[in-house]
C-alpha cells in the first residue's frame, strides 16, 4: 500500500475537516487601519497678539472654531496614516476680551475684512504619509484659507490609546502667505495687526464614530500654546 508524501497527507486532514473547522484554525489577519473620527468636544483656537490676525483696538484675542469635522486614518507601523480636517469659517467665535461691544466688532472684521466668510466659507488641514505613534511628533500640514495653501511645520504631542487617538499642539502661519492683507485702522490708523498667529488644538479621534464628553467641556481659552484665562482662574493656579 502506498503512502501520501507528508505535506500531501496534511492537506488532505485539513480538507476533511467541515468548513468552520478550517476556519477556526486559520487566524485572522490584522486590521490594515483603523479610521478614527474627530470628537465633538475637541478644540482647535486662534490666539492673536495684541495686534494679530482678527486683531482689533490693541488687545489679544482667543478665538474658538467650533464644529471642527474631520478623521485620522491610522495605519499603524509604516509611515501611511493622513489627517484631514475642515472647518467653517462663520463658525469662529471670539471670546476674548469679555467686552460684548468689542466683540461685535472684532466678528464682523474677522470675517468680512479678513476671512470673507461669503468667498470661502472653509478651512482646511490635511496631512500625508504620517508616521503616527504616541510621543512627540513633528509633520508638514497642508493649511488652507481663503484659497491659499500653504505647507506648514506642526509639532504635538501624541498619545494612541486602544479607543482614541489624542493629539495636542500647535502652529503659526503668516496671513500674507494666504495673501490676507494685515489690518491696519482703527483712531488715526494706530492699530496695526500683526503678520503671525498661533493655531492651537486639542483634538481626539475615536473609532466607529463614538464620541466622549470630558473634552467638551475643557475651557478653550486652556488649550496648550494659546491660555488666555481669566485671572481668577490664574489666581486658582497660583501656590499658596
Amino acid at each position: 500500500m502506498s503512502r501520501l508524501p507528508p505535506g500531501l497527507l496534511t492537506l488532505a486532514l485539513l480538507w476533511a475537516l467541515p468548513q468552520d473547522a478550517r476556519t477556526a484554525q486559520a487566524p485572522s489577519p490584522a486590521p490594515d487601519s483603523t479610521v478614527y473620527t474627530v470628537d465633538p468636544g475637541s478644540r482647535l483656537v486662534v490666539k492673536t497678539g495684541k495686534a494679530g490676525l482678527f486683531g482689533f483696538a490693541g488687545h489679544t484675542h482667543v478665538i474658538q472654531a467650533h464644529g471642527v469635522r474631520g478623521e485620522l486614518v491610522y495605519r499603524p507601523g509604516r509611515a501611511a496614516s493622513s489627517l484631514h480636517l475642515t472647518l467653517a469659517t462663520d463658525s469662529l467665535e471670539v471670546l476674548t476680551p469679555p467686552d460684548t461691544e468689542e466683540i461685535r466688532k472684532v466678528t464682523e472684521s474677522m470675517r468680512t475684512d479678513v476671512l470673507h466668510v461669503d468667498r470661502y466659507p472653509e478651512m482646511r488641514f490635511a496631512a500625508e504619509s504620517l508616521d503616527a505613534r504616541s510621543g512627540k511628533m513633528s509633520f508638514p500640514l497642508l493649511v488652507t484659507m481663503a484659497g491659499t495653501t500653504r505647507r506648514v511645520p506642526v509639532t504635538a504631542d501624541v498619545k494612541i490609546a486602544p479607543d482614541s487617538i489624542r493629539a495636542v499642539g500647535t502652529f503659526v502661519v503668516k496671513q500674507t502667505d494666504f495673501g490676507i492683507e494685515p489690518f491696519s485702522g482703527g483712531p488715526g490708523g494706530t492699530v496695526k495687526v500683526a503678520d503671525k498667529v498661533t493655531l492651537c488644538f486639542d483634538l481626539v479621534g475615536r473609532p466607529d464614530g463614538r464620541t466622549g464628553r470630558q473634552a467638551a467641556r475643557d475651557d478653550p481659552r486652556a488649550v496648550p500654546g494659546c491660555e488666555d484665562l481669566p485671572q481668577e482662574k490664574e489666581k486658582e493656579k497660583r501656590p499658596m
